[in-house]
């Protein structure tokens, strides 16, 4: 294992989102933040980070927080 260096951090994101992480954290038995974690590491290197099973997961958690936002909607999104 690496040795990292971590920091708090002040994100804003999207509730409804954040409602599909922490959901996804817990059936992962993970916390939030290393979810978030290895998420941007797999997608800097372009790389997806979840299996087809978590896909399916992540897809009633949408549907259970009524998350209907796309990757598309990410460089349009408006704070109301």
């Amino acid at each position: 294992m690496k040795r990292v260096e971590r920091m708090q951090t002040g994100l804003r994101l999207e509730k409804r989102l954040v409602k599909v992480l922490k959901g996804l954290a817990e059936y992962l038995d993970m916390p939030m933040s290393e979810l978030v974690e290895g998420m941007a590491l797999h997608a800097f290197e372009g790389k997806a980070p979840f299996s087809e099973e978590t896909r399916a997961k992540i897809a009633v958690l949408k549907e259970v927080y009524g998350l209907e936002l796309t990757a598309e909607d990410s460089h349009g999104l408006e704070e109301g």
